[in-house]
């Protein structure tokens, strides 16, 4: 992949990734497993980066694999493909509702990355959790970068980080959301929502 200089954007789109955070793939990444995706970061420290993709919603609804789940998941309500590591294993992720304390048979269960987005354990008692949770959702694999390796993809034009919010995570247009995402920034990361797939066909 070529390098790309992004120094045409002002310091104040430039945002550090952290827990919380998105990661939106530049036009440049071309790798199929993440072409245009929003990544929402659970965790990036010396020990490397986790995150999950948001706009790669499956055919396959929750109930298929997770028949408790089914009615408790937050709509779209089918499996989320999350990234290429470990594509058959799935996570959980909630929005805990604020004013409502875990349980402590739930709180074993649950474990807060930042602002109350928490891991689920699916194998937990879906009828003590889902009360707790305004929000749930179901992705199949994650998306992992060793230490040092996300930041020099960033710096070769790869990804934009940008500030994201749970509303991203839980998003119900999750299709859209590169288009959507880069539509809510300033000038001029705005105008390249509309950057097309194939340049050539511009």
């Amino acid at each position: 992949m070529a390098k790309a200089d992004w120094s045409f954007l002002p310091a104040r789109l430039r945002h550090e990734p952290t827990a919380g955070s998105l990661l939106v793939a530049t036009p440049l990444l071309g790798d199929p497993h993440f072409s245009r995706t929003v990544v929402y970061l659970l965790e990036h420290d010396g020990g490397g980066t986790v995150g999950v993709v948001l706009n790669r919603p499956s055919h396959t609804p929750v109930g298929q694999v997770l028949p408790d789940w089914h009615d408790a998941v937050s709509g779209p309500a089918v499996v989320f493909g999350g990234g290429p590591v470990q594509p058959d294993g799935a996570l959980c992720l909630g929005l805990l509702d604020p004013g409502l304390a875990p349980a402590d048979d739930a709180a074993d269960g649950m474990h807060e990355v930042v602002d109350g987005v928490t891991t689920v354990d699916l194998d937990g008692d879906v009828a003590v959790i889902a009360p707790i949770a305004r929000r749930l959702r179901v992705f199949a694999g994650h998306a992992g970068w060793s230490p040092g390796q996300l930041d020099d993809e960033i710096a070769e034009g790869a990804w934009w980080p940008l500030s994201g919010s749970p509303d991203d995570l839980f998003s119900e247009s999750p299709r859209s959301m590169w288009m959507h995402v880069l539509r809510r920034q300033p000038a001029p990361l705005s105008l390249l929502s509309t950057y097309p797939e194939d340049i050539a066909l511009n």
